[in-house]
């Protein structure tokens, strides 16, 4: 039973598969934010954006807080995430090239 003023979310079975990406590009004016989904495959010079998001400078807003809120949970059940920089094994790549 649907109560009065309950907002009701249809996903459609092609956007439920979702869409990969692996970098998003973020530019913003003084009313919006562009968020631009990009899928990088290693060896090819040129990138897809997969998807364009527009938003309200409010909207991005909570979206930050509520992905703020989502990765600290995600942490607290599954441990911390650590991006490579982080990582005691990475090795960022030098401009140097040479040969043994």
């Amino acid at each position: 039973m649907k109560k009065e003023g309950q907002l009701q979310i249809e996903l459609k079975e092609e956007v439920a598969e979702g869409i990969y990406s692996n970098l998003a590009v973020i530019a913003h004016s003084s009313s919006e934010f562009v968020i631009d989904f990009v899928r990088l495959v290693p060896g090819v010079a040129k990138a897809q954006v997969k998807s364009r998001i527009i938003m309200t400078p409010e909207h991005a807003k909570r979206l930050a807080f509520a992905l703020q809120d989502n990765l600290r949970k995600y942490e607290s059940q599954f441990g911390e995430i650590r991006l490579p920089e982080q990582r005691q094994d990475f090795m960022p790549s030098s401009p140097f090239k040479g040969e043994a």
